[in-house]
């Protein structure tokens, strides 16, 4: 679980109030009402933190989410399971004391008990995505747009748009960030002279990362180029390295759908998200012979176990290839 951190006046109320629920009217131990109350100020501060959405914006992608990220602390299965119920239960009292509008925790499920590898792409499918990022004809919303008659003048905003996206997706798969660090990041973030990117991840750490040539000359395009037209919306854009299509910081939600629209795009069949990114390009340093403790510095992982994931990644792909190729598999 995250580092303890100061609780939100509006949530401090909710959980008030749902831990007296749980010791009132559920009659639920000391302990549980403790240990579910935790879980739900992680939640809640997952919701705004990461997601960027207030309660009533909550949905099973946002649990699916936070669920998620406790499992890349390394929680154990047993101690997933124990989050997930207590998120259940959160949900079912937020909805029946009407402050959500519907139990949208009814579908949550811990992940199986057991190792889940990673879906990950593969060196081919990544450079063709990454290859493919500028597209003039698509929308902020992923909707097509006519072709400009003239092609050498195309609309700016649309520009704008393509630039920024080939500088995320080419900064996630290089410095393998999260997605929340991604949108978290400042243009002073960019450490051009070194070639690295500053980034604060879980549990407030700051790690220095590598950038790659083909990210860092994205991004520079994006910034000279694509920057300064979606600036001028109406949206306060600060420092933010990356702006939404009115101007102000680009929030997750938008950097999925960049993704999703991107992969369906470069013909990718498998249904991949940020972290499906940050998974590849991990995988892909331990098959080009990078040490764990260097991925692990690389990820910001607190734990070596954690980053043990991607050895079987790469063991299972070398499995797979061989029943495929070897004539006495």
């Amino acid at each position: 679980m995250s580092a303890t951190r100061e609780e939100h006046p509006e949530d401090l109320r909710v959980l008030e109030a749902f831990a007296d629920h749980l010791q009132l009217e559920r009659g639920r131990s000391e302990h549980t009402v403790r240990a579910y109350r935790r879980e739900a100020a992680d939640l809640l501060a997952h919701l705004r933190e990461v997601e960027r959405i207030d309660l009533a914006g909550i949905d099973i992608m946002a649990l699916r989410s936070w669920l998620s990220a406790r499992a890349e602390t390394g929680a154990s299965p047993s101690t997933l399971a124990r989050s997930a119920a207590a998120a259940r239960t959160f949900c079912t009292w937020l909805a029946a004391s009407g402050r959500t509008p519907h139990d949208v925790g009814s579908r949550l499920r811990a992940p199986q008990r057991g190792r889940h590898l990673p879906t990950v792409l593969s060196a081919q499918q990544a450079g063709r995505l990454l290859d493919d990022t500028e597209h003039p004809g698509h929308s902020e919303r992923g909707e097509a747009t006519e072709t400009p008659e003239t092609p050498e003048t195309p609309d700016p905003t649309e520009r704008a748009l393509a630039l920024r996206d080939a500088a995320v997706l080419e900064l996630l798969y290089s410095s393998g960030l999260r997605v929340s660090e991604l949108v978290a990041l400042d243009r002073r973030g960019i450490d051009r002279d070194r070639g690295t990117v500053r980034v604060r991840g879980k549990g407030d750490k700051e790690r220095v990362v590598p950038v790659g040539r083909p990210a860092l000359a994205a991004i520079a395009l994006w910034e000279q180029e694509g920057r300064p037209v979606l600036a001028a919306g109406p949206g306060r854009s600060g420092e933010a390295l990356f702006l939404g299509a009115r101007g102000a910081r680009l929030g997750d939600r938008a950097v999925r759908t960049i993704v999703d629209r991107s992969a369906r795009a470069a013909g990718i069949d498998k249904r991949i998200s940020p972290h499906t990114l940050r998974h590849s390009a991990a995988t892909h340093l331990v098959e080009g012979g990078a040490d764990l403790r260097s991925v692990q510095d690389f990820l910001g992982h607190s734990s070596l176990q954690t980053t043990q994931i991607y050895t079987h990644v790469s063991a299972e792909r070398l499995r797979r290839t061989v029943e495929q190729a070897h004539p006495r598999a």
